[in-house]
């Protein structure tokens, strides 16, 4: 899941000085881009959803003077080719993938920025590879248990019962006890006039239940169509399928994490990943 919150504070806005895509397996391309300092330390941005793509806001997380600044959009995200592609996307993918990218750039090591989602990807692929970490900063923490997925589909309305409501009500009644089922089944639909309106269902309830306030200026918000689309069904697609992890994984795992330096914030007010 990704969320998202209003800028406060960030630092200036830049342009990154070195970018392309880079050939991942013949069919996907990843866009990347490398931002700040040339010579300084590496971190990488590991965005959320999964399929919601980095934006240029993600540059200003961090000082550009110190940091030299990696981002890029995981398969079928954001810039990345091909759009909203579910074809060998898998958390593994994902962890070969990063590691690809640290190559090609020649970087030895690095820091792992993520939230949500993207703090779940910073711990897999810190567990595959675990001397390529120099560090972790986590924020919205999420294990890819059945417990907050179950959450987010249905105990989420405990707090946001009317958003709930309307995801509920998108689908015809004798659906409705198979949510994610449902919503999966339309959104790998080929048909445009199927999977865009789930899209818009799917990421209207997302979006209302990712900030305190309403507020359209919301980044979910503001997707539209094709942008949409890759947000709701590559996150359906990971989740019918446990996230392409073994159950437990994380906890199991923890020893190959444990002994690297890590900063986790965990939102006191955050509903799409709360404190468990």
């Amino acid at each position: 899941m990704d969320t998202s919150s209003t800028i406060h504070d960030l630092y200036k806005e830049i342009e990154p000085f070195s970018k392309g895509m880079l050939d991942l397996d013949g069919n996907h391309q990843m866009y990347w881009e490398i931002s700040g300092n040339p010579k300084g330390m590496p971190i990488v941005f590991l965005h959320g959803g999964p399929g919601a793509g980095a934006s240029v806001s993600h540059r200003r997380f961090f000082d550009p003077r110190h940091y030299k600044i990696i981002i890029f959009d995981q398969r079928g995200s954001g810039r990345s080719t091909p759009y909203a592609d579910i074809r060998n996307n898998t958390t593994r993918h994902l962890i070969d993938d990063i590691e690809t990218l640290r190559k090609y750039l020649g970087i030895d090591s690095w820091i792992l920025f993520g939230g949500s989602w993207g703090s779940s990807l910073a711990l897999a692929y810190g567990i595959e590879h675990p001397r390529r970490v120099k560090g972790y900063i986590l924020r919205g923490l999420f294990l890819c248990s059945e417990s907050e997925l179950d959450w987010f589909l249905n105990g989420i309305r405990r707090v946001y019962p009317e958003n709930w409501l309307k995801f509920c009500n998108f689908l015809p009644e004798e659906e409705r006890n198979h949510l994610l089922l449902s919503y999966h089944k339309r959104l790998i639909n080929p048909d445009p006039t199927v999977h865009e309106e789930a899209a818009c269902a799917w990421g209207q309830f997302e979006g209302g239940c990712s900030t305190l306030m309403p507020n359209s200026k919301n980044r979910i918000y503001g997707y539209q169509g094709r942008v949409l689309l890759a947000l709701a069904r590559i996150e359906a697609h990971y989740f019918v399928n446990n996230f392409f992890l073994p159950p437990n994984h994380f906890h199991k795992n923890i020893e190959s994490v444990s002994q690297t330096p890590a900063i986790i914030v965990q939102g006191r007010y955050d509903m799409i990943c709360p404190i468990n």
